[in-house]
């Protein structure tokens, strides 16, 4: 990350920690569907993410990963924007492409080198690979393609992501697809970095 970024991503984090902190916490997490939990003035949010769960103090904002250490700054800008943008809208059961999101077609290019084409890369001739990967991320079996699975990385936002191994006719490919309620949840930049960390996950997973 450079310099100039980090700046942006501080500066979101900081908007982000106000925006929380007009709201009402329990309505925050009615909408998000995770736990808030108070102790006289301070309380905490228990909120899912990649399969741990992170807290999320307030109403003095730090978000903690699972280990009880302060969360890397995209993971705590991906969590405070999703109970900022959360508005209970249940999950649909539905999958779409990142261009069918509000403005994705302006973000496709960006995503599909951030998200799919690096999962190909690795993992277009390696279904076996790609499976023990996606089980070691808590993935759940769904039947499309040649092996497809489906991530729940926050209460109400799931992705999936589907491989085609290809043939002598069509070279292989990886679908990475949204629930389409995930707007409701986080808005489309989000959701294209949101998409780059799962694949980054599953290539990491890979390699151990």
């Amino acid at each position: 990350m450079t310099r100039s970024q980090q700046e942006g991503y501080l500066a979101a984090l900081n908007q982000a920690v106000q925006r929380l902190q007009k709201l009402d916490p329990y309505q925050a997490a009615y909408m998000a569907g995770c736990d808030y939990r108070a102790e006289g003035a301070e309380g905490r949010f228990a909120v899912p993410f990649f399969g741990q769960e992170y807290a999320v103090n307030f109403p003095k904002i730090g978000v903690l990963n699972a280990s009880g250490a302060e969360a890397d700054i995209t993971s705590r800008l991906l969590i405070l924007h999703y109970l900022i943008h959360a508005d209970g809208v249940l999950p649909a059961d539905q999958w779409i492409a990142f261009r069918e999101l509000p403005d994705g077609r302006i973000y496709d290019a960006a995503f599909q080198k951030r998200s799919p084409i690096r999962l190909v890369q690795t993992y277009g001739t390696d279904a076996r690979g790609f499976e023990a990967a996606a089980l070691s991320l808590r993935g759940e079996r769904i039947q499309f393609g040649d092996s497809a699975y489906r991530f729940r990385l926050l209460p109400r936002l799931a992705m999936a992501v589907i491989l085609y191994l290809g043939d002598e006719e069509f070279a292989p490919r990886v679908n990475v697809l949204f629930d389409a309620a995930a707007g409701h949840y986080l808005p489309t930049e989000d959701l294209a970095v949101l998409g780059g960390m799962l694949a980054g996950r599953l290539i990491k997973a890979g390699n151990l």
